[in-house]
């Protein structure tokens, strides 16, 4: 039986860097995200991340999209996912395929050391905390 924590919504205005690591322990990539609540699902974590990292890659149109999963339109290589004609990313779709995703155990998510299992999953956020996220496979998306 599963029981859930009821969140507690208080307002405060809270930034954590979320690192992708290899399962070495490498870190290969490092993200800010801001959360105006002291608690977020792992959801609203993937959900934020991957919208933060489309958002940034929209806004620039670099050659590399450097994200948690790769766009449907991008070729993998050695500096990331490569975006043919550098096309705009849609971050809804990029979104629906994380969370698939990590349900299918396409990657997993360590908080503090501790692997989180499920989306609905309640993290309490601190400024110095550790969100590792390591891949298992590549992953593709829209």
């Amino acid at each position: 039986m599963t029981i859930f924590r009821v969140r507690n919504e208080k307002t405060t205005r809270m930034t954590i860097v979320i690192k992708d690591a290899d399962f070495a322990g490498k870190v290969l990539n490092e993200i800010l995200l801001d959360f105006k609540t002291e608690e977020a699902t792992v959801r609203e974590i993937i959900e934020k991340r991957v919208q933060q990292e489309v958002e940034n890659y929209n806004a620039k149109l670099p050659k590399f999209y450097n994200g948690l999963v790769m766009p449907s339109e991008a070729e993998k290589t050695i500096n990331g996912f490569q975006v043919k004609n550098k096309n705009v990313i849609d971050s809804e779709k990029q979104v629906y395929v994380a969370l698939d995703a990590f349900t299918k155990n396409g990657f997993f998510i360590l908080v503090d050391d501790l692997q989180v299992e499920s989306l609905d999953e309640v993290v309490t956020l601190r400024k110095d905390m550790n969100i590792n996220f390591v891949k298992l496979t590549p992953l593709v998306g829209g």
